[in-house]
């Protein structure tokens, strides 16, 4: 399925392990799936190979995260993760996801996540390397 905006998108089911005692997804497994998503979504842009060692040096650390539910996930649901990049700050890089029912245009969720490269010796945010900022930039759009 395509959604207008989003070049990405990644499918996976529900699962058991996933749901709570009313039966729907758990809220805080939506922020599993959007990692899941991004997961999928970085190996999508082929960045890792496109920049070797530059990338897999690279650390972005989750920030903020703002879910807006919409609709419950249930057991054997599909989920249709949409990831897009939003912004690129200087050190931060914001996405968005639409957690969608696969096979409809049914929104569930709606995930806006802000991440920042940081240091990993001192956890200090530095700003983007110019060649990953450049392949970002150069990404699909949707």
């Amino acid at each position: 399925m395509t959604r207008p905006g989003f070049a990405f998108s990644a499918r996976f089911k529900v699962r058991y392990a996933e749901i709570d005692g009313q039966k729907v997804v758990f809220n805080s497994r939506y922020l599993e799936y959007a990692d899941v998503a991004v997961t999928e979504f970085w190996e999508w842009t082929g960045i890792g190979d496109a920049l070797g060692a530059l990338w897999h040096e690279t650390e972005f650390h989750v920030r903020r995260a703002e879910v807006d539910y919409l609709a419950p996930f249930v057991l054997g649901d599909e989920v249709e993760a949409f990831v897009r990049i939003e912004k690129l700050g200087n050190s931060s890089v914001t996405k968005r996801f639409e957690l969608v029912k696969a096979g409809t245009d049914a929104l569930c969720a709606v995930i806006q996540m802000v991440s920042v490269n940081v240091h990993l010796p001192t956890g200090r945010p530095v700003a983007i390397p110019d060649a990953i900022r450049a392949y970002i930039e150069g990404l699909p759009r949707g």
